[in-house]
């Protein structure tokens, strides 16, 4: 997007004609479990509600798996591994193959549950995260058949039992990343969605059925926080996988060190932008503006962090004032809608404090404009804070929100110090038009994956996950699949 002068009016002015998704979605009033290839209540009969952030309104009551359903859960997977990692290559690959191809079928069903469920844009869902679940399944089902170039020098065996446990950001991208490496390797799976968007993980038990998965080769359970406790510390599991906060990961950790199980964890993160003077300005402030509030900054890998050289400080801020004020927060199902809901109360609260934080401690707030926001729902103007100290709080913890702390640099050995001034190590950014600057800061920078000239553009072929209390381990591509090969 070319930007105008900062002087000129920002066009706040705009009025678009609603463009909503005309998508109709069928949401059973009671969502069940997936356990051994049928959907079944929870055995002693608890439920929870799931409600759509950007309404409030409930969309279903969802079983709440307990103790003996994570049982029966993990001895179904445990009776389907035999077979399922005996099948041959080719045609586990083929139920890969079609899962992919059915998630492509039904594309504006699981972008449309995943708005109402999530509150993030359909534009989004629909543009990025569908597609790339789609990426995700074909391109592991490649990999079945070559899992020897995966390890060379020894046989592919898989781990066995995986207990994978996802988020609420990118709920069905995340049963992707997990699902398809696992499936591919010969492993059997109990996934357990966030138990505020566990509505497109149940409509994926319905695509395993369509295609003929066999019964117990994946396992869906719902719940909350005790729920995934219960299955990560569960005996009969051979491995965890897990995306979620630091504080949980680190317990996780804790547990399969005294078992000497298999983890990997992706876990917080505080990724810092880096904008060199030399950079071109308007596509660094474009980066910026999808990094952090495109998907309210509610993703481990959001920009949240951003560092400029001084001598192009005040333009940046400028421009990204002027962009920040275009930017529309309303109606996720609407087509034109930038900005959607906060996933819960909970959530939209802890941003608040730390917006008040920020503003208690010293730092200027420039919030996005002044349309009205919807009455109900959960909703936080995109927001930026300049001035802002390494010390601060809002520079240092994961807002998991629509903000963004902006500092400065003056050397390209500060920038480097500032961005790694962190206890995270997830991602980065950098912006210039020297590509060995771009290198030289890559190959400084404490973090997974740093896009150069980019933010936020991932791939099932690249490797994803980070360092530090960012976590271990990494998911996508050849290495990704190790992580399930024993």
């Amino acid at each position: 997007m070319i930007q105008p002068r900062p002087d000129a009016a920002p066009p706040t002015d705009w009025d678009l004609s609603p463009a909503p998704e005309t998508v109709k979605v069928r949401i059973d009033p009671e969502s069940r479990l997936y356990i051994d290839g049928g959907f079944a209540a929870a055995a002693d009969g608890r439920t929870f509600e799931t409600v759509n952030p950007a309404s409030e309104q409930t969309l279903s009551r969802v079983a709440d798996a307990g103790s003996a359903d994570i049982d029966r859960a993990v001895e179904a997977a445990r009776r389907a591994l035999r077979g399922w990692s005996r099948t041959p290559a080719i045609e586990r690959a083929k139920y890969l193959f079609r899962i992919a191809r059915r998630i492509q079928d039904r594309s504006r069903e699981l972008a449309v549950l995943e708005t109402l469920d999530g509150g993030k844009p359909i534009k989004e869902s629909r543009d990025v995260d569908v597609p790339l679940v789609a990426q995700h399944f074909f391109h592991h089902a490649g990999w079945c058949d070559k899992l020897r170039h995966a390890v060379p020098g020894r046989d592919p065996v898989p781990v066995g039992v995986c207990a994978q446990v996802i988020p609420w950001n990118f709920p069905l991208m995340m049963a992707a990343w997990k699902l398809a490496p696992a499936l591919a390797c010969g492993n059997t799976c109990v996934l357990k969605p966030a138990e505020t968007t566990p509505l497109t993980a149940i409509r994926l038990a319905e695509i395993f059925e369509e295609v003929g998965l066999p019964p117990g080769v994946v396992n869906i359970v719902t719940g909350g926080p005790e729920t995934g406790r219960l299955l990560v510390e569960h005996g009969d599991v051979d491995k965890v996988a897990f995306t979620g906060s630091t504080e949980v990961g680190k317990r996780i950790a804790a547990s399969c060190a005294a078992k000497r199980r298999k983890v990997t964890l992706e876990l917080g993160g505080k990724g810092p932008h880096v904008i060199f003077a030399d950079a071109a300005i308007d596509q660094a402030v474009e980066g910026i503006v999808s990094g952090i509030w495109f998907n309210q900054g509610q993703v481990c890998c959001a920009g949240s962090r951003l560092l400029v050289e001084e001598r192009v400080l005040e333009e940046v801020i400028e421009k990204l004032a002027w962009r920040m004020k275009s930017l529309r927060v309303g109606d996720p199902m609407d087509k034109n809608t930038d900005v959607g809901a906060i996933n819960s109360r909970r959530q939209l609260d802890t941003i608040r404090g730390y917006i008040t934080r920020g503003v208690d401690e010293g730092a200027t707030l420039h919030e996005c404009g002044d349309r009205p926001l919807p009455d109900r729902g959960f909703w936080c103007r995109p927001t930026f804070f300049s001035g802002v100290q390494p010390s601060q709080t809002i520079a240092r913890e994961e807002i998991f929100g629509p903000v963004l702390a902006v500092m400065s640099f003056r050397t390209p050995e500060e920038a480097v110090a500032r961005a790694n001034d962190t206890a995270y190590g997830l991602s980065a950014g950098v912006w210039t038009d020297k590509g060995a600057k771009a290198l030289e800061f890559a190959r400084r920078a404490k973090a997974g994956v740093v896009w150069c000239n980019g933010f936020n553009r991932f791939d099932p072929t690249a490797p994803f996950g980070g360092f530090r209390e960012s976590g271990f381990g990494r998911e996508g591509g050849a290495v990704g699949l190790r992580e399930y090969l024993a």
